[in-house]
């Protein structure tokens, strides 16, 4: 289940998280052109100049939430990664129910708008994944080779630069458009047919009886 936007802000001060908030939902939900500190002190009921006290602008604001947004991101991921209870399907549909609900807020159009008049918190967003997808698919590869889940000849260091630069490529926004896609599908099905050629026989049969469940 993804964060809540006051869950996702709960460490900053109370003015600054209860900003925040109100930018995160306006940010995914409207995109980056249409979130503007008028728009914003409007919606607060606050005066430009409150907004200003905390956030020098709307790219340090924004530039704040990514990095909130990276830090659940990751956290939930390790409370998946680290449960003994689960088994290995488990902490994988896990971890994409995860980064599912993360995605299902993000639209191509958001993510075009970044690019193009932010692209300092775009390659953020770059450097985010760069950082966390070898070490969860990492983890996730390694473990499944040691519970035969995963077939042994597999590479993980490979497997996991492999599926970066995949994943890297399918969430461009021209590319979500040519396939008519959000990122979440994408993500989804990028990941079973990448699953697909990783896991032993008694692999697959597990996770597709836990997909079934």
């Amino acid at each position: 289940m993804a964060d809540l936007p006051d869950a996702l802000f709960s460490a900053e001060a109370p003015v600054a998280a209860r900003i925040m908030s109100a930018a995160h939902q306006h940010l995914f939900e409207h995109g980056y052109s249409a979130l503007t500190m008028d728009v914003l002190a409007h919606e607060l009921g606050m005066s430009k100049k409150t907004l200003y006290v905390h956030f020098a602008g709307k790219d340090v604001l924004i530039d704040r939430i990514i990095d909130a947004v990276g830090k659940s991101l990751r956290a939930r991921m390790d409370v998946v990664l680290s449960d003994p209870t689960l088994t290995f399907p488990q902490r994988l549909t896990g971890v994409i129910q995860v980064a599912g609900a993360t995605l299902a807020r993000t639209s191509p159009t958001m993510l075009r708008e970044l690019q193009r008049f932010a692209p300092a918190i775009y390659q953020k967003i770059e450097a985010l994944r760069q950082k966390n997808i070898p070490y969860i698919f990492g983890r996730l590869i390694r473990e499944g080779i040691a519970d035969g889940k995963v077939r042994p000849e597999v590479d993980p260091t490979f497997a996991t630069e492999f599926w970066l630069h995949a994943i890297r490529g399918l969430v461009q926004p021209d590319t979500l458009d040519r396939m008519q896609l959000t990122p979440r599908q994408t993500l989804e099905r990028a990941l079973n047919l990448f699953f697909s050629g990783l896991l032993t026989p008694a692999g697959r049969k597990d996770y597709e009886k836990h997909l079934a469940s």
